[in-house]
């Protein structure tokens, strides 16, 4: 029996630009506003959409995300036929093992996606905050007869040349694809989705296999090679919530912007497209007599007796008497001992500050950084670690920056 469409979803990247944080974790797996990671989105928005058969194409540091993808389960993936399969590089008999680009990837799936006969292939990022019906976006695709859809986002033109730009007629169709551009044609930003006739697809992966020049990769080969080709190319704007979290900045703004939902556009308290996750399976969470707390999201676990405001606390964090947290995303197992002041800052994983340390400060005008500490590190106590500090060994004394 054919799917109509079945998603690969590309978890392989190392999130250099993360450091600390992905050092020994894959970026898809960062965990992410309060109880989720960042794969729970993209995962998420194919149940809510009707794609019931999810490959996830892994490569750095795949342990945890495979242990936390499991069966599937909690997306409601865990079918018979479909579902969610975790596709790690394999050794073949001729060499190729390592996934040499996003291309390359998918190519070495193209038994696995043959299984399901699909008429249609969505290629989604493991590494997007981002809410998106994807029926909306297929339903685009076959309206306008493509053979190759992109998800494109319109961002202010002075942001144009960080971006893949899509050049786009008034009907949406694409004449012209621009890598980074200093002088922009376009202000439509590709979002790194796509949706392929699977026919067309597989014709394209397997031309860009067989050139000993290629850098197997979408953006550089396929979409060139597509356009050389004047195939049927067509720009889909989407108008929802989106956000590459691929900085320490990027990722502690997103994260901040789940305390505001009314003004920024992603709501994690919407029942009609609910964000699923694995249950961390803690008890509830315990605020003390004496506590503040202030438009913070405190999860499951969580034990607060000092002060916390304007912060993303994950399950398990512990904030002792007279410790303050402001402005900061706190992930899971960490303990914050009294009198620490955590401030404008990302902390790891099953981190401690100790008592009477400060970590990070509230930004000035010259320094705008966001400090960050990395998984199992200890900050010692009375240290001190700086706005910018990027920290991923413990720290007995002294000061940090």
């Amino acid at each position: 029996m054919a799917k109509e469409m079945i998603a690969m979803l590309l978890a392989g990247g190392q999130g250099s630009r993360l450091y600390a944080l992905t050092e020994k974790l894959a970026k898809p797996a960062v965990p992410f506003g309060g109880k989720y990671r960042i794969i729970d989105f993209p995962l998420s928005n194919c149940v809510n959409s009707g794609i019931d058969t999810v490959g996830i194409l892994t490569q750095y540091q795949p342990l945890v995300l495979n242990e936390y993808i499991g069966n599937g389960q909690p997306w409601d993936l865990d079918r018979l036929y479909g579902g969610v399969h975790v596709l790690p590089p394999y050794q073949q008999a001729h060499g190729s093992n390592w996934y040499k680009g996003t291309a390359n990837a998918i190519y070495q799936n193209i038994s696995f996606i043959e299984r399901y006969d699909p008429k249609y292939v969505i290629i989604l990022s493991g590494d997007q905050i981002c809410k998106q019906d994807y029926s909306d976006f297929l339903d685009f695709h076959k309206a306008k007869n493509a053979e190759f859809s992109v998800a494109v986002r319109e961002v202010p033109w002075e942001e144009a040349p960080r971006f893949g730009l899509m050049v786009a007629d008034e009907n949406d169709k694409i004449t012209e694809f621009q890598e980074k551009p200093k002088q922009p044609k376009s202000n439509l930003a590709s979002m790194g989705i796509y949706i392929f006739n699977w026919d067309i697809l597989k014709k394209y992966l397997e031309e860009d296999e067989a050139d000993p020049n290629s850098e197997n990769d979408f953006g550089n080969n396929i979409i060139p090679n597509l356009l050389r080709d004047q195939r049927q190319m067509f720009a889909y704007r989407f108008r929802g919530y989106w956000k590459d979290v691929g900085t320490i900045s990027s990722l502690w703004e997103a994260n901040m912007e789940v305390l505001d939902p009314e003004h920024s556009g992603i709501n994690l308290f919407d029942e009609g497209w609910k964000i699923y996750s694995r249950n961390a399976g803690m008890t509830g969470h315990k605020i003390n007599a004496g506590a503040v707390v202030e438009n913070s999201m405190i999860t499951d676990g969580c034990r607060i007796k000092g002060t916390v405001k304007h912060s993303i606390l994950f399950g398990g964090v512990k904030v002792e008497a007279d410790a303050v947290v402001e402005d900061a995303v706190i992930m899971g197992g960490t303990t914050i001992k009294s009198g620490a002041v955590v401030k404008h800052c990302i902390v790891a994983e099953n981190v401690t500050v100790g008592e009477n340390a400060v970590v990070g400060a509230m930004p000035t005008e010259s320094e705008k950084g966001v400090a960050t500490i990395g998984p199992g590190v200890t900050i010692g106590d009375n240290v001190v670690v700086g706005p910018n500090a990027m920290v991923n060994n413990n720290v007995e004394g002294g000061e940090v920056q």
